[in-house]
């Protein structure tokens, strides 16, 4: 080939590479794209997959109430929920007994050694550690036999402790959604479907009663109560959520059937029945807040599970009725295991929930009886 030829040849080669690379350029962004979105979808897909993906919690409150369930119950019941796979766990309040114990060699007054005894608690649990507050915790600790506190006071040095970040406890954290200050300790969160909420909801006529009332703080904690339960149930419904469970401490009194336990209510009404030796109907720290459960309840349709403690008796079952006492089908109470001091670690358990967004029910409940705090039967 003349040179004249060689370079004419090596021109036209080099043209046409160039149209190559000039196509690949403009077709790459176009497969780049197409994988891209490929991948979006697939990714969209899988966590379509894991939502839908069954899970467990673990529900536990009102410990410990003794030096024995202190120092042994509840790092047993700790070290049996660690042993287990749980997305989170919920503690729903009360983190002493209602008074004090003379004589106690732990934290039982409302000093600030409870609460360090406690974040100790929640830091040592693997899984997220959620807790609400609990009657014992704050709002009873202006009784002298548990140091004569101020319990706002109380309430706001736990505020500082457990609830200064966006974050659970434990040694895996949860980001949650907080309500505006200084009700900082109501939390929401989303996992697989379902959403979560807790509300600082308490014992002792939530503040209306006992030895230091305060109508003022009930007033607008109340009021904050009831509009974090009113966003909790818009935004289930705006992610589509499956379900919705509530976590608080107070047993309120939803009915006529339990008044050993609770405050018994019109179930109608939802106004508690309760009067003085001269007629004078007790204070209700609950009923504006029922209805309003009642109505979010009753418009959500889907499963609503609501948790607490205070009365110390593991339940599951269906109080709350509508305004023409028919059952709500959707609704069930869930009370947690507490207290049993004066039988050691009796009832020193917790319940374990498995979470199926799949299922019609969703949550199905196993109580989680620990083998070493086995009192009255010992384990096999």
């Amino acid at each position: 080939m003349t040179r004249l030829g060689y370079l004419g040849f090596q021109r036209v080669t080099t043209a046409r590479l160039l149209r190559k690379v000039c196509l690949l350029a403009l077709t790459v962004p176009f497969l780049t794209s197409a994988a891209i979105g490929l991948a979006t979808a697939s990714e969209r897909e899988n966590e379509k997959e894991n939502s839908n993906r069954s899970y467990a919690i673990g529900l536990w409150g009102d410990l410990p109430y003794s030096d024995t369930q202190a120092q042994t119950g509840v790092p047993n019941l700790i070290a049996d929920m660690n042993a287990q796979s749980l997305s989170f766990t919920v503690h729903n309040g009360d983190l002493k007994a209602g008074n004090a114990t003379a004589g106690s060699v732990t934290p039982t007054t409302c000093s600030d050694d409870l609460y360090t005894q406690s974040l100790g608690y929640f830091n040592a649990l693997k899984a997220p550690a959620i807790f609400t507050p609990g009657d014992n915790d704050w709002t009873d600790c202006d009784r002298p036999a548990n140091g004569g506190f101020n319990s706002l006071e109380r309430l706001n040095y736990e505020r500082q402790i457990f609830f200064s970040t966006p974050y659970s406890l434990g040694k895996r954290r949860l980001k949650q959604e907080v309500q505006a200050a200084p009700y900082v300790e109501n939390r929401r969160w989303t996992i697989g479907r379902v959403t979560y909420a807790t509300l600082n909801v308490q014992g002792s006529c939530n503040n209306l009663c006992d030895i230091a009332p305060d109508q003022e703080e009930y007033a607008a904690r109340n009021a904050a109560n009831i509009a974090w339960l009113q966003e909790t149930f818009k935004v289930a419904k705006a992610r589509n959520s499956v379900a919705v469970m509530l976590i608080a401490q107070a047993n309120p009194g939803w009915d006529n059937s339990d008044p050993t336990r609770a405050p018994t209510r019109d179930p109608r009404t939802l106004v508690e029945n309760g009067k003085d030796a001269n007629g004078v109907p007790f204070p209700d720290g609950f009923k504006d807040y029922l209805v309003a459960l009642r109505e979010e309840v009753i418009a959500f349709r889907k499963p609503v599970a609501y948790v607490h403690g205070d009365s110390h008796y593991y339940r599951l079952d269906k109080p709350l009725q509508d305004a023409q006492g028919r059952r709500l089908e959707n609704f069930t109470r869930v009370e947690t295991f507490g207290n049993s001091a004066a039988n050691g670690n009796n009832d020193v358990q917790w319940l374990k929930v498995t979470v199926n967004p799949r299922s019609r029910e969703v949550f199905s409940y196993q109580p989680q009886i620990v083998p070493s705090n086995r009192v009255a039967v010992p384990a096999p």
